[in-house]
């Protein structure tokens, strides 16, 4: 289950994706009906992780850092929520063996949940924010 974080983070990711130019933070957060202090936390992240860049000053703002055909669902899940794979030992960015795991070569819970995450990040690295943008309202103005 993806966190309200990120499910805030798309919906950002959405709106500047249709737009043009820098856009305030506080008119994504108006226009999204986001709290602007969460909405401040969730940009954070995505700027680390290089998806949004800002600029400041009057004509200031967030922008996506590449084009939207270019920024996965699974990039937007892994900045916001971490690694896509259920369990740590079957994650291929945040790899740990879990604690009761004696040898996970041979765990079958393991071998089916790495089944689950390949299939998961397979079908999330084909969609980009912009296989969505034509199915949203276009931003006036």
């Amino acid at each position: 289950m993806i966190s309200q974080k990120t499910r805030y983070g798309f919906r950002a990711l959405l709106y500047l994706a249709r737009s043009q130019g820098p856009i305030a933070i506080g008119t994504i957060a108006a226009k999204e009906k986001i709290s602007l202090k969460f909405l401040e936390l969730v940009m954070i992240e995505l700027k680390r992780h290089r998806l949004v860049t800002s600029r400041r000053g009057k004509l200031g703002g967030y922008e996506l850092a590449r084009p939207a055909d270019q920024i996965s669902y699974a990039d937007v899940i892994r900045a916001l929520d971490g690694p896509l794979a259920l369990v740590p030992c079957a994650s291929v960015t945040a790899y740990r063996r879990c604690r009761d795991c004696y040898e996970p070569k041979h765990c079958a819970r393991r071998r089916v949940l790495i089944e689950v995450r390949d299939s998961t990040a397979a079908i999330l690295e084909r969609r980009h924010l912009l296989d969505f943008i034509d199915v949203l309202t276009p931003i006036e103005g």
